[in-house]
């Protein structure tokens, strides 16, 4: 298992690479997530702030739960904080199970609890100023269904 959180950039080629070679696991499903900016709501970037230490062990416990509950040989998170610009990875999540299924479960587990469970705070910076992101039900809608 691998948890990192940081303000640096990540190449979202280099952690696949470093996750294989369990001969147990017969799947792996790699997950990264970009910073967008639609035509609609254009950002400059993406404000992200966080106590690394409390992230780093909030993310650890997830994980954790994901390898045991659906029998991951591994499991991997990267998840920056700091101002990101669009089109910059933010996060990046990576299972490895002897079977697909539990493979991409795993990682959409790991997905939608990263998503509303993990002590980030994000704004959004545009052309207007910052404000706040708020919570979004679909992504509340969405861990719930693990529960």
């Amino acid at each position: 298992m691998r948890v990192t959180v940081t303000a640096d950039p990540f190449d979202p080629a280099a952690l696949p690479a470093e996750l294989g070679g369990n001969p147990a696991a017969g799947a792996a499903v790699t997950f990264t997530g970009i910073v967008r900016s639609t035509a609609d709501r254009p950002i400059t970037a993406l404000i992200l702030e966080c106590y690394e230490d409390l992230a780093r062990n909030e993310i650890s416990a997830i994980v954790d739960r994901a390898i045991t509950r659906f029998k991951l040989t591994d499991a991997a998170v990267i998840h920056r904080h700091g101002r990101l610009l669009p089109g910059e990875p933010i996060m990046q999540v990576i299972t490895t199970a002897a079977h697909r299924q539990a493979a991409f479960d795993g990682a959409q587990y790991l997905m939608d609890y990263l998503k509303t469970n993990a002590p980030f705070w994000k704004q959004e910076e545009t052309a207007d100023g910052v404000t706040w992101v708020e919570a979004k039900p679909a992504d509340d809608a969405a861990r719930q269904r693990w529960e």
